[in-house]
């Protein structure tokens, strides 16, 4: 199967890479609203199936092709903080996190055609996602803890302002409950589970 990953991360990249897993990449232009009534792993579900049927309504898939997409959010006391909007709105994200234990829900979505008939010019295509949670702790931030981060490493494009694989995460993280690469954003465990209950090898 010729994997597609429907992402312009580069850790997501480098996570599917780590897999020793050939694929391309390509951008997914979606809409990332959700329905308001959607809670903790059912929001990231959500959003990474609408990433699966935006690339699928645009450009089809082949039957050897695999498209993989994937969301992240980060929930903290029954609400989703989301990439914050500027260093304003991330330093307040951080202190919100500071001294608490927070859940990431990280969901990936597989898309294949599933066209029966080789000859049929019609796409049957089918979705199956999967999430992920991770419960993270972190120690309390000092106001310098979160200046120093925020201006240096500048997290506007991470949900909940960080990643843990940065400076905060080594110097802050005194605690986490599942999948490492969940938090950064790409369960590969999930992924490796699904291509061999599948019994599929990347070309």
């Amino acid at each position: 199967m010729n994997i597609i990953l429907g992402s312009q991360s580069p850790r997501r990249r480098e996570l599917l890479s780590g897999l020793d897993l050939p694929h391309r990449d390509v951008s997914i232009d979606a809409d990332e609203s959700y329905p308001h009534e959607l809670v903790g792993g059912d929001i990231p579900i959500y959003i990474s199936r609408a990433k699966a049927e935006a690339y699928t309504r645009t450009h089809g898939l082949g039957d050897d092709e695999l498209l993989i997409t994937s969301d992240t959010i980060v929930w903290l006391d029954g609400q989703v903080l989301g990439k914050p909007h500027d260093e304003q709105e991330a330093r307040l994200m951080l202190r919100r996190l500071s001294g608490k234990t927070h859940q990431v829900f990280t969901a990936v979505t597989f898309a294949r055609n599933q066209r029966s008939d080789v000859r049929s010019q019609i796409s049957d295509i089918s979705l199956e996602t999967e999430v992920d949670c991770c419960d993270v702790t972190f120690d309390e931030f000092s106001e310098a803890d979160i200046d120093y981060y925020v201006s240096h490493y500048r997290p506007m494009d991470k949900a909940g302002a960080y990643g843990i694989q940065e400076w905060i995460g080594l110097a802050a993280v005194s605690r986490i409950e599942g999948s490492y690469f969940t938090v950064m954003g790409f369960p590969t465990h999930l992924v490796h589970r699904y291509l061999k209950e599948h019994n599929i090898t990347a070309s």
